[in-house]
């Protein structure tokens, strides 16, 4: 979207709080292409000016239709709750793109880094600026390599080396942005590169 470009708002959402060219907000705008945080665009209102986004019960759920991955959500969230340890594991070290594809039945991601992964996945399966992601959706950071955790729901995340190297521990996204100071970019449903 270049700088002056009026556009179209088909919804609005909240996520993380951004301070840009019209003050400081945590709404974020659906345009055509995706989300862009409300500072950035001129609506003449500090509150919203659009119906709120995710109304519908199939934007908001964690669901693998047309993934075609291995495990669905529910198994995933167990495979992940199941698997947390406060004792280094070398196989979670640096992985976290790597043990979310094991939550979902991959061997592998498909994808080089999280960040990657983010910018891989299809539109329709991306909700930017989301934080209210449903118990089995993938929350990623920005920031160099990025990072990428499943959701647990109500809130709650299950992420590697937060709590030390190679751990595999409860979180949540305030902890990952507060501690590595990475900038988070939303949720997508468990959609992965190595099956597509």
């Amino acid at each position: 979207m270049r700088n002056g470009a009026t556009v179209s708002i088909s919804c609005q959402t909240h996520g993380d709080k951004v301070t840009g060219r019209y003050g400081t907000s945590d709404l974020w705008d659906r345009v055509s292409g995706g989300y862009v945080s409300d500072t950035y665009v001129y609506t003449g209102s500090d509150g919203r000016v659009a119906k709120l986004c995710g109304s519908s019960s199939t934007s908001t759920k964690c669901s693998t239709k047309g993934t075609g991955d291995p495990r669905g959500c529910a198994k995933a969230v167990t495979w992940a709750k199941n698997h947390r340890t406060t004792r280094y594991h070398s196989g979670y070290y640096r992985r976290c793109d790597h043990i979310v594809a094991l939550a979902y039945g991959f061997s592998a991601s498909g994808s080089t880094t999280a960040y990657v992964h983010w910018t891989q996945v299809p539109k329709k399966y991306k909700h930017a600026g989301s934080t209210k992601v449903p118990a089995g959706g993938l929350a990623f950071f920005g920031g160099g390599a990025g990072h990428v955790m499943i959701s647990i729901g109500g809130g709650k995340f299950v992420s590697n080396d937060i709590h030390g190297n190679g751990t595999y521990t409860t979180t949540t996204i305030k902890e990952i942005k507060q501690k590595w100071g990475k900038p988070y970019l939303g949720w997508t449903q468990p959609w992965f590169k190595v099956n597509h």
